[in-house]
C-alpha cells in the first residue's frame, strides 16, 4: 500500500465499509427470515389452539373479542378476500381438532385465518405489519449507507486543494516560476499552499540574484582577461608569457564552462530533438574537440538517432577531452558496442564512485587543466536526453571506460 495515492486509499477505505455494511445487513435480513418464520408459525399456533381446543368458544363472546384485540386480529367477509387467496394464497399452516379446521394463508399483501367451527365459520386479517422488522433494519442501513456517503464526499472535498496544490508544485518543478499558490483555507493544507508559495518567491528571488551575478561576474572578466592575454603577446620572456597564457587560458575556459552549465542547468531548458545519425553527432564532436586528430581513435558503428545533436556532441567531447588531457599516453579511443558509445583511455582507475565526479567543481587532486565541471555536465545533459552515464575499469587493458548508455 505504499505506493498508493491517498485518494485511492480513502476509495478502498470506503468502497470496503461500504461492502462490509451491505453485507452485515444482508445477513440479519437473510438470517433473521427464518427466525421471523417460526416466530409467526408459532403465533398462529397459539391462535389456532384457542378455536381448536376450547368446546365453548362463542363468536360474539368476550374472550374472542380479547384475542382479537390482543393478536391485531380483524374478522371480514371471506367473500371479500376470496380473490385475492385464490389468486396468490398459500397456506403455511393448518391445523384440526373435534372442534373445527384453522387454516393460514399468506398473499402477496397480507395473513388471513380461516377458523371453521362445528357451530361457525370465521375469516380474520391479520393487521400486524409482516415486514416490520425487515422495514427498520433496511431503514437503518440506508441511512448508514448515506451518512457513509456524505463522509465520502465531504473527506474528498476536503482533500481537492491537495491535488491542487500537486499540479501547481508539478508546474513549478517543470520550470514555472510564476505559478501562484493561492490556497486561502485555514486548515493544514492552506497552511502548507501558503508556505510553499513563499519558498517559491524566495527562490525564484534568489535564482534571479545568481543569473543576474554570474552574467556580470561573466562580463567582467571576459574584458580583463582580454585585455591581459593581448599584454601578454608583448612580453619576450617565452616561460612567463607561457605561464600566462596557460593562466589565462584557464580563466577562459572556466568562464565557458560556467556558461555551459548555466545554460544546461536553467528549468525551462529543453533539448532540441531531431533525427540525426551517429556519424552526424561524432563529426559535430571533432569540431567543437579543437585537438590533434592523432590524440583519438574513432570507430562506431552507424546508426540512426532521435537526439539533440549538440548537446551529445558536447557529452562526448568533454569526456574524449578528459581522456585526453588526464591519460598518461594523451590518446582516446571512441566506439560503439551495442547501444552505448564507450570512451576508452589509459590510466589508473577512478579513486570514487562515479557520483562524486559528477558534482560540480570536484577533483581527485589539484591538476594542471580543469575545475571538475566536466563530468557534471555530462551528467546533467545525458538527464536532459534521458540517457545514462557509467563507469567501469578494465584491469586487463588498464583503461577508464565511460558509457554513454542510450537506450
Amino acid at each position: 500500500m505504499k505506493n498508493v495515492s491517498v485518494t485511492t486509499f480513502i476509495h478502498i477505505i470506503f468502497a470496503i465499509a461500504l461492502i462490509v455494511i451491505g453485507a452485515t445487513f444482508y445477513y440479519l435480513i437473510s438470517a433473521g427470515e427464518e427466525q421471523r418464520h417460526l416466530q409467526q408459525v408459532n403465533r398462529y399456533k397459539v391462535i389456532a389452539d384457542h378455536f381448536l381446543t376450547r368446546k365453548n368458544f362463542d363468536r360474539n363472546g368476550s374472550a374472542l373479542k380479547k384475542l382479537l384485540v390482543q393478536d391485531h386480529l380483524e374478522p371480514i367477509d371471506p367473500e371479500s378476500v376470496k380473490k385475492e387467496i385464490e389468486l396468490s394464497g398459500k397456506t403455511i399452516f393448518s391445523g384440526r381438532s373435534v372442534y373445527g379446521n384453522v387454516r393460514v394463508f399468506k398473499t402477496d399483501k397480507n395473513f388471513y385465518i380461516y377458523v371453521e367451527r362445528y357451530d361457525y365459520d370465521l375469516m380474520l386479517k391479520d393487521l400486524r405489519p409482516k415486514g416490520y422488522i425487515y422495514e427498520l433494519l433496511l431503514t437503518i442501513s440506508l441511512t448508514l449507507g448515506l451518512l457513509l456517503l456524505f463522509m465520502y464526499v465531504m473527506v474528498l472535498k476536503k482533500l481537492y486543494p491537495l491535488k491542487k496544490l500537486h499540479r501547481q508544485i508539478e508546474q513549478f518543478a517543470a520550470g514555472d516560476l510564476d505559478v501562484k499558490i493561492d490556497e486561502a483555507g485555514g486548515d493544514e493544507i492552506g497552511k502548507i499552499a501558503r508556505s510553499f508559495d513563499k519558498a517559491i518567491r524566495h527562490i525564484k528571488q534568489l535564482m534571479s540574484s545568481k543569473n543576474l551575478f554570474m552574467r556580470n561576474i561573466m562580463h567582467e572578466l571576459k574584458t580583463p582577461i582580454t585585455k591581459g592575454r593581448i599584454i601578454v603577446e608583448t612580453i619576450d620572456d617565452p616561460v612567463a608569457k607561457k605561464v600566462l597564457t596557460n593562466a589565462f587560458e584557464r580563466m577562459n575556459e572556466l568562464i565557458s564552462d560556467l556558461a555551459e552549465v548555466e545554460r544546461i542547468t536553467m528549468y525551462n531548458f529543453e533539448p532540441k530533438m531531431q533525427d540525426t545519425t551517429l556519424s552526424e553527432v561524432m563529426e559535430r564532436t571533432e569540431k567543437v574537440l579543437m585537438t590533434d586528430p592523432e590524440k583519438y581513435e574513432i570507430r562506431i558503428v552507424d546508426r540512426p538517432l532521435h537526439t539533440d545533436v549538440k548537446l551529445l556532441a558536447l557529452v562526448l567531447k568533454n569526456l574524449m577531452d578528459n581522456g585526453i588531457k588526464y591519460s598518461p599516453d594523451k590518446h582516446v579511443k571512441v566506439q560503439t558496442v551495442g547501444n552505448r558509445i564507450e570512451v576508452r583511455s589509459v590510466g589508473e582507475p577512478l579513486k570514487q564512485d562515479l557520483s562524486f565526479y559528477t558534482e560540480p567543481f570536484s577533483q581527485e587532486e589539484k591538476r594542471s587543466h580543469g575545475f571538475g565541471l566536466g563530468l557534471y555536465i555530462v551528467g546533467n545533459v545525458l538527464e536532459k536526453l534521458g540517457y545514462g552515464l557509467r563507469y567501469r575499469y578494465d584491469k586487463e587493458k588498464g583503461e577508464n571506460i565511460f558509457e554513454v548508455i542510450m537506450d
